[in-house]
């Protein structure tokens, strides 16, 4: 298998030959890096990519862990994705999940505490060269259904404001020819009550909404300010806009290049 030049050491640690001082360990990546991709054009105008070399490819975006047990085959000359000596040991690994050569590659982060005992933590993908890191399943929900619920309540407050119009009849400048019309537009309160009947009927039929996904063993949720801001005011009258969505609105065309 051929092989790839090793990372650059940190020149902020210095030199241990001259300066006596020991290299310092390489920052371990974060668990939230969905608005960053990498791509080395250089290295791949070089190697090809295809399962073989693409691990290599991968150790050198800031998506790679370097304590991992992937790494320590490499310092063996061993292929480090061998799932043979990978199963025998413990700790954060990666694998190679999906290939589509050579175009898509998809490579799945786990820690593994015995032979067929490993624990998904994060998910990454390499497309046409680029390598991304794949959303959380409790994002993703988190954002289409905030969408959802914004253009829901969008949507009563539109129906609301209209339907106050049309059952508001001002006997001031209230006009004789226009009496047939306002009779036909006036709402029958009576219909009003029995849909809302209808609704609350079918709403106590419906099984109580499930408890929201776990966070994987590792993930540090990002605070957000509305947390941090009191009761009065989160209650504002326009419905806030919806969450940023982790596929649509952070696609890999706007996410920032390394």
């Amino acid at each position: 298998m051929a092989s790839t030049p090793m990372a650059p050491p940190n020149p902020a640690a210095g030199n241990p030959n001259f300066d006596g001082n020991p290299p310092a360990a390489p920052t371990p990546p974060g668990t939230d890096m969905t608005g960053i991709c990498f791509r080395d054009q250089l290295w791949l105008n070089s190697y090809p990519l295809d399962r073989n070399l693409v691990f290599d490819y991968f150790a050198l975006s800031p998506f790679y862990d370097w304590t991992c047990n992937n790494e320590q085959l490499r310092l063996r000359s061993i292929h480090p994705l061998d799932t043979s000596h990978l199963s025998k040991m413990t700790g954060t690994e990666y694998m190679l999940n999906e290939v589509m050569e050579p175009h898509l590659f998809v490579i799945r982060k786990q820690k593994r505490d015995g032979p067929e005992k490993v624990t998904p933590m994060l998910t990454y993908y390499i497309l046409d060269g680029s390598i991304y890191q794949a959303p959380q399943l409790c994002n993703v929900f988190t954002a289409r259904i905030g969408r959802a619920l914004y253009h829901i309540s969008k949507a009563f407050t539109t129906a609301a404001s209209k339907l106050e119009k049309i059952g508001y009849v001002d006997a001031e400048n209230e006009n004789p020819a226009l009496e047939s019309k306002v009779g036909k537009e006036t709402i029958d309160f009576k219909e009003v009550m029995r849909v809302d009947q209808i609704l609350a009927s079918l709403q106590r039929k419906l099984p109580p909404a499930p408890p929201p996904p776990q966070f994987p063993e590792g993930y540090a949720p990002p605070t957000t300010a509305e947390g941090e801001k009191g009761p009065e005011t989160q209650q504002v009258a326009e419905p806030q806009l919806p969450p940023l969505d982790p596929i649509i609105d952070q696609g890999p065309s706007k996410r920032m290049k390394f």
